[in-house]
């Protein structure tokens, strides 16, 4: 086993009241691709910022080696000083690394690089940022929600990255299915302390679980043990006074165990509250278009929703899912096409961008649209420290701004006032941001089991794969020109559909462009042979092959020296882009040789 190359261990850190971190620790190797999971609130981001030397712990110990070097993706970058996302994102650069990386990355994150960095969005900002981060691939990487604000191509390309990066990982995420691609290893952190698993993010549930019941079952036995400890005291025959000392001892240290006892944070929960059954027919729209001057938005569309129905919509940013979302829902109007809304319709919002927030207003107040110390949730009167405390707020946390939360405990919150009230039709956009796991899950049994319908809006591939019944995504997924499909079933349902589909249209092509000879021979009409040029490839192609094969290899072996990156990072870099157009090159070649060669053994037969 490689030694580490940081290590925290028996970390301590407390802002006034309940320590946040208590004998918490984290060990990276090389090599390594850590999920770090846990609540919200649980400690994962301070964490992270000890790892990246941004805050002090109050005890333990902090290793770094000292030649290591350590990237940590910024919640909120500091742009000062910088004229273009280009120059932010190379002054993150080392020396000896490639400047390329940094246009590259910055390509695939949606960004020219000439941007004011002034100007950009939040989401922008946190792409310059990743670029900053991953360009000079560091020992260490530390991620905080990368994939917040990406889309899904984007989520799915920096998988790749990150799968095939030599730099050490630590990751927070939110996203199961992304954590689960790129981990290999998981720490949770629980109550302050830290445990690891040495397997990725698909099996920690399923351990988590297992702790959990044997922690439940080891206070069980405390218990009863302090029990026959109090009989033996009272019953039991008198023993030496220092034999009786010492077990009283011990019962006291045992009671301070139990009463001590933190257990795990309670999960949230909830329903919705029940709203008069909608009409049969939710929504009908029929050939909606919309533009914004020469941008199509939406193309003639058309679509039935029904009551019961769960619709996800997917697509990369700026591919119009918000606009085609408030369309349907009757906030914007179409350019042309009707959209008609069902009867008896009790609609809630879930806004990804929280607009519904007033930073000022208190948690209480929030909650009753000002009205008092109640709400009236499935026709019960409900104070609202009690309804507060089934999502996982304490009662103190009433008179709290609402500035003064996470974004999970916004979205909590959101999510607590959508619930009280009466609702027959969900409208979620990006209801998954900043959420923890155990949220998700509980937001995922609602959707599921939610009497009416539910639109909603999602980067998160689990999450729709968990709930939806049908997706409308672009038609064209990498260049959105306003014509949306409607898939039945989830986002994996949606692209397996979408790869028969393409299959089916290139066979149609590819059987439009049948060579004259092969229909000729098919017919029967003729007695055909392979032209000069089909010959001379046939004969021609396998030395080609070869040729590119030797190549590769070279360049393998070249690539096998395990100093090469660190001696020659552009070298390295060279490589691996000649390596990838040699192999494409290759399956190129090898695919034109069998069609010919299946040619030609049907023409000779």
């Amino acid at each position: 086993m490689a030694p580490p190359i940081l290590k925290l261990d028996d970390i301590f850190l407390s802002f006034g009241g309940a320590p946040l971190l208590a004998g918490a620790g984290l060990q990276i190797e090389p090599g390594d691709k850590i999920c770090l999971v846990g609540r919200n609130g649980s400690g994962k981001s301070t964490l992270l910022k000890i790892a990246a030397g941004l805050v002090e712990a109050q005890s333990g110990e902090v290793f770094r080696h000292p030649s290591s070097t350590v990237r940590y993706l910024e919640q909120a970058p500091d742009f000062a000083g910088f004229n273009t996302v280009q120059a932010y994102a190379e002054a993150g650069l080392g020396p000896g690394d490639d400047p390329y990386r940094v246009t590259y990355l910055l390509s695939h994150l949606g960004l020219s690089g000439d941007e004011d960095p002034r100007m950009l969005s939040g989401g922008e900002s946190r792409r310059a940022a990743l670029a900053r981060v991953m360009a000079p691939e560091p020992d260490i990487l530390l991620l905080d929600e990368p994939t917040n604000h990406l889309d899904l191509p984007t989520i799915e390309w920096l998988e790749g990255e990150l799968q095939k990066t030599r730099s050490a990982l630590v990751l927070i995420s939110h996203d199961r299915r992304f954590l689960e691609k790129v981990s290999t290893a998981t720490v949770w952190l629980d109550r302050g302390t830290s445990r690891r698993l040495d397997r990725g993010f698909a099996h920690f549930e399923a351990w988590r679980d297992q702790v959990l019941e044997a922690e439940e079952l080891e206070q069980h036995k405390l218990g009863k043990s302090i029990e026959r400890e109090e009989h033996w005291l009272r019953y039991g025959v008198t023993a030496r006074r220092k034999r009786n000392m010492r077990r009283l001892g011990e019962l006291q240290t045992m009671r301070s165990n139990y009463r001590g006892h933190k257990g795990p944070q309670g999960t949230v929960q909830a329903t919705v509250s029940d709203a008069q059954e909608s009409g049969k027919l939710v929504i009908e729209a029929d050939k909606i278009t919309k533009s914004f001057g020469e941008r199509a938005i939406a193309t003639p569309f058309s679509i039935r929703v029904h009551r019961g129905d769960c619709i996800g919509l997917v697509g990369p940013n700026g591919a119009g899912k918000t606009t085609l979302l408030k369309m349907l829902t009757g906030q914007l109007s179409p350019d042309s096409g009707i959209v008609k809304l069902g009867t008896n319709l009790e609609i809630a919002t879930l806004d990804q961008k929280r607009e519904d927030l007033d930073p000022e207003d208190t948690l209480a107040n929030y909650l009753t649209d000002g009205r008092g110390e109640n709400l009236l949730v499935n026709g019960e009167q409900r104070h609202v420290t009690g309804y507060m405390k089934e999502f996982l707020f304490q009662p103190e946390q009433a008179r709290t701004p609402i500035r003064n939360l996470s974004g999970g405990e916004r979205a909590r919150l959101m999510l607590a006032r959508i619930l009280s009230r009466p609702t027959n039709l969900l409208i979620l956009d990006e209801p998954t941001n900043d959420l923890d796991i155990e949220t998700l899950d509980l937001l995922q049994e609602i959707v599921a089991g939610f009497p009416g319908t539910v639109i909603l809006v999602s980067h998160d591939r689990d999450f729709l794969d968990r709930t939806v019944t049908s997706t409308i995504a672009p038609a064209v997924p990498d260049a959105p020109d306003g014509r949306w499909i409607e898939y039945a079933g989830g986002y994996s349902d949606m692209l397996i559909q979408r790869k028969g589909a393409l299959e089916e249209r290139r066979k149609a092509e590819k059987a439009a462009e049948k060579p004259k000879t092969q229909q000729a021979t098919a017919s029967g009409s003729s007695k055909v042979k392979l032209s000069f040029k089909q010959k001379f490839a046939l004969e021609n192609l396998p030395k080609e092959m070869a040729k590119a094969e030797a190549e590769i290899a070279k360049r393998e072996q070249v690539m096998a020296d395990p100093n090469l990156f660190t001696r020659d990072p552009a070298a390295f870099n060279r490589l691996a882009g000649e390596m990838e157009k040699l192999r494409a090159s290759l399956t190129d070649m090898e695919e034109e040789w069998l069609e010919l060669e299946m040619l030609r053994e049907e023409l000779e037969g």
